[in-house]
């Protein structure tokens, strides 16, 4: 069962449980859009989560609100934020991330810093609370490529804890989770273009 937390006509926005695919994988079936189909058979992906992250995604519910949503994804009229928890203190309150990605070929999924081919990527960061060892941000992707919110606070040595692919040791073993939630999303409603903007309860 995908908790909704939104639903109307047009759109149906899901609170994504960290741990599950949001597509269908080549050898891993079961997903967040084939599960949501039970539920909701007319369901059509807009976009995705990384498996290990949690938090809102949106669904469209026909052909013509994901065209819509499709299109605010392009031209970034949409705003999204997350919450995560990195390793050690950050000092600054707030903070702009602009470093260039690109796949990082040998070691496929990850992603790596490329200021000779990667393309552009930046991130905005707050913090939000510091304790003893770990500080945790709020992130605002100005882009969206692959993995860029845990490539940005590691290159800037703050890696989010529990993050398998990037973390390791005292830092990966720090959460049974990769610490990264996306936390709001906001966009124009396909009928009547009205702004709104659903949050997924934080889970850690």
């Amino acid at each position: 069962m995908i908790d909704v937390l939104y639903s109307d006509d047009d759109l149906l926005f899901i609170d994504k449980p960290a741990g599950l695919l949001s597509v269908p994988g080549k050898t891993e079936p079961d997903c967040v859009e084939r599960r949501l189909r039970e539920q909701h058979p007319e369901a059509l992906t807009v976009h995705r989560l990384d498996m290990a992250t949690s938090g809102v995604m949106i669904f469209a519910r026909h052909k013509p609100a994901q065209r819509h949503i499709g299109l605010q994804f392009e031209r970034r009229h949409l705003a999204k934020s997350y919450v995560a928890v990195v390793d050690g203190v950050v000092t600054e309150d707030t903070g702009h991330i602009d470093l260039p990605l690109r796949a990082d070929w040998p070691n496929r999924p990850l992603q790596m810093v490329c200021h000779e081919q990667g393309r552009a990527s930046q991130t905005d960061w707050r913090v939000l609370e510091r304790l003893d060892d770990r500080t945790r941000l709020e992130l605002t992707p100005l882009t969206g490529r692959s993995h860029q919110l845990r490539v940005h606070l590691k290159a800037i040595g703050h890696t989010i804890l529990g993050d398998e692919f990037y973390a390791s040791g005292d830092v990966l073993a720090a959460s049974d989770r990769l610490l990264l939630h996306a936390h709001t999303l906001s966009l124009f409603k396909p009928t009547g273009g009205e702004r709104i903007t659903v949050t997924s309860p934080l889970p850690f």
